[in-house]
C-alpha cells in the first residue's frame, strides 16, 4: 500500500518514500528516526547485555572492556567521518536529480573506507599494548584487554562496511532496511557471544575474549546481508572507477574534517579514562558500565541527528531551504523533551539497573554518580548533534570540527582536570556535563546565523 500525504487541502498524489522533498516534514523525520531507532536500540542493547554478561565474568574483564573503547570509537570514528562525507554529497547529489552519479559515489565511498580500515587494522595489532599501557591499564587488565582486541579486530572490517553501507542507504531515501539489517546483527551478536563467553553446547569458555568471538561471527553473517541488499537487492553499486579520484575529493571534503572530529572524541575519552583510571579499576569500570546504561537513554537524540542528515541533504540540494529549517526547529524541540524525560527516568532507575549488572558497591556508586550528573546535558547533547549535523549534510564540515576540538580539548579536558583535582571522580563528570550544555547553545546560535546567511544568498529568507 503507497504512503498517501495531505497536503494543505485536499489529497497529494502518492509520494515516492525515498523522496525528502516531498511530503510532510515531521513524517518524513518520525519515520527516518524511528527505523533508525530500531536499529540503534538494538546496538547499544547489544552492548549494555555484553557488558551485563562480562560483569558476570568479573570486575577486571568489566574494566578491560571498558579500556577497549577509545579505541573502538577511533576505529568507527575513521569509517564514520568518510561516510559522513559520502552522505552528504550523495544526498546533495540526488537531491538535485542526479542518480547514477549518487550510485558512483556510493560505491567509490565503500572502496575508500574498506581500503584505509584494513591499513589502520593491521596497524593497531601490532601496537594496542602500548595503547592500553598509556590509557594507564594495569598488568591485571591490560593482557585482557589486549587479547580482546585482538580478536575483535578481525570482525572489524565487515562491522565498518556494514555500517557505511547503512549510512549511505539513508543517504539514498531508505530509511528501513538499515534498521532492520542492524537489528539482526545485534540479535546474533546477543545470541552467539554466551555460546563462547560461558562454554556453552561444548564450546570453550573464553570469557572476556568469547565475547570478541561473537562479535566477530555476528557482523561477518550482517556483512552478508549488508552487501546483499545494496548489491543485488537496491542495486547502488556500479563497480567503474570512472572520476574515483572527484569522488574521494568530494567525499574527503566533508569526510575528513569529520574524521578528525571523531578521531578527537576517543582522543579526549582517552585522556579521561587516564583520569580516572587513577581512582582505580573500579571507577573505570563503573564509568564503563553508566557509558553504555547512557548510550541507551541517548538513542533518541542519536537516531534522530543522524535521520536529518539525509533529509537535510535531499532538500538543501533541490533548493527546499524553508523545509530545512522547519527540520531543524521539529529535530531541536524534540531533542530538548527527551532530554528531560531521559534523565528523570536515569535518576530514579541509576541503582537497580547497575546492580543487575555488578554487584561491586564501588562500581556501583561510580556509575549512579555518572548518571546523576552527565545525563543532565542530554537536552543540549542533541542540539549539538543536529546542528553538526545538519552543517555536515550542507557541505559545511568546519563548523562541527571547531564545535568538537572546544568540546573535547580546549574545555572539556582542562574543565577535568580542574575538577578531578577538586572533587576526584565527580569533577570529571561535571565537567562532562558542562561542558556539552555549553556547547549545545553555540551550536545552536551558529548554525542559525549559517542558515540565515546562506538563505539570504539565495534570495529565500523572508
Amino acid at each position: 500500500m503507497k504512503l498517501i500525504l495531505e497536503n494543505d487541502k485536499g489529497n497529494s498524489p502518492p509520494v515516492n518514500k525515498r523522496d525528502f522533498t516531498t511530503g510532510l516534514v515531521p513524517v518524513h523525520l518520525m519515520r527516518l528516526t524511528g527505523f533508525m531507532m530500531v536499529g540503534l536500540i538494538s546496538v547499544m542493547g547489544a552492548n549494555l547485555i555484553e557488558a551485563i554478561y562480562i560483569g558476570r565474568v568479573g570486575t577486571q574483564a568489566l574494566a578491560a572492556l571498558s579500556f577497549t573503547f577509545p579505541l573502538i570509537m577511533l576505529f568507527q570514528g575513521i569509517s564514520m567521518g568518510l561516510a559522513v562525507g559520502a552522505s552528504s554529497v550523495v544526498a546533495r547529489t540526488l537531491g538535485a536529480g542526479n542518480r547514477e552519479q549518487g550510485k558512483l559515489l556510493i560505491t567509490h565511498c565503500i572502496l575508500l573506507v574498506s581500503g584505509l580500515v584494513l591499513i589502520a587494522c593491521i596497524a593497531a595489532y601490532h601496537y594496542v599494548d602500548v595503547f592500553f599501557r598509556l590509557l594507564g591499564a594495569d598488568n591485571t587488565v591490560l593482557p585482557l584487554a589486549v587479547e580482546y582486541i585482538h580478536i575483535w579486530i578481525y570482525g572489524l572490517p565487515f562491522f565498518t562496511i556494514a555500517m557505511v553501507g547503512s549510512t549511505l542507504m539513508r543517504a539514498a531515501g531508505d530509511a528501513v532496511t538499515p534498521g532492520y539489517l542492524m537489528t539482526v546483527g545485534s540479535l546474533l551478536h546477543v545470541v552467539i557471544s554466551p555460546i563462547f563467553i560461558f562454554g556453552y553446547f561444548g564450546a570453550p569458555q573464553m570469557g572476556l575474549s568469547g565475547a570478541a568471538v561473537g562479535f566477530v561471527l555476528a557482523r561477518s553473517v550482517s556483512f552478508l546481508m549488508y552487501s546483499y541488499v545494496i548489491w543485488i537487492k537496491d542495486k547502488l553499486l556500479v563497480f567503474k572507477l570512472t572520476g574515483f579520484f572527484s569522488s574521494c575529493r568530494a567525499i574527503l571534503h566533508v569526510g575528513l574534517p569529520a574524521m578528525a572530529s571523531n578521531m578527537i572524541q576517543p582522543l579526549s575519552m582517552s585522556i579521561i579514562t587516564r583520569l580516572l583510571a587513577g581512582h582505580g579499576s573500579v571507577v573505570v569500570a563503573g564509568f564503563g558500565v553508566a557509558s553504555r546504561i547512557e548510550s541507551v537513554a541517548v538513542i533518541v537524540i542519536v537516531s534522530q541527528s543522524m535521520s536529518i542528515a539525509p533529509f537535510i541533504g535531499q532538500n538543501w540540494g533541490a533548493g527546499l531551504y524553508e523545509r530545512v529549517t522547519k527540520g531543524m526547529k521539529i529535530a531541536n524541540s524534540a531533542a530538548v523533551i527527551w532530554g528531560i524525560v531521559a534523565y528523570t527516568a536515569l535518576f530514579f532507575l541509576a541503582r537497580p539497573i547497575i546492580s543487575m549488572i555488578n554487584e561491586d558497591q564501588d562500581v556501583i556508586d561510580a556509575a549512579v554518580t555518572y548518571l546523576r550528573i552527565v545525563p543532565l546535558c542530554i537536552g543540549f547533547m542533541g542540539i549539538l548533534m543536529n546542528s553538526s549535523s545538519c552543517f555536515n549534510a550542507l557541505g559545511q564540515p568546519i563548523p562541527p570540527l571547531v564545535l568538537t576540538i572546544l568540546q573535547m580539548i580546549v574545555i572539556q579536558i582542562p574543565l577535568a582536570i580542574l575538577g578531578n583535582y577538586l572533587w576526584g571522580y565527580t569533577g570529571i563528570f561535571l565537567a562532562a556535563a558542562g561542558t556539552i550544555s555549553l556547547l549545545g547553545v553555540i551550536a545552536w546560535f551558529w548554525l542559525k546565523h549559517a542558515l540565515n546567511a546562506a538563505m539570504d544568498k539565495a534570495g529565500h529568507l523572508k
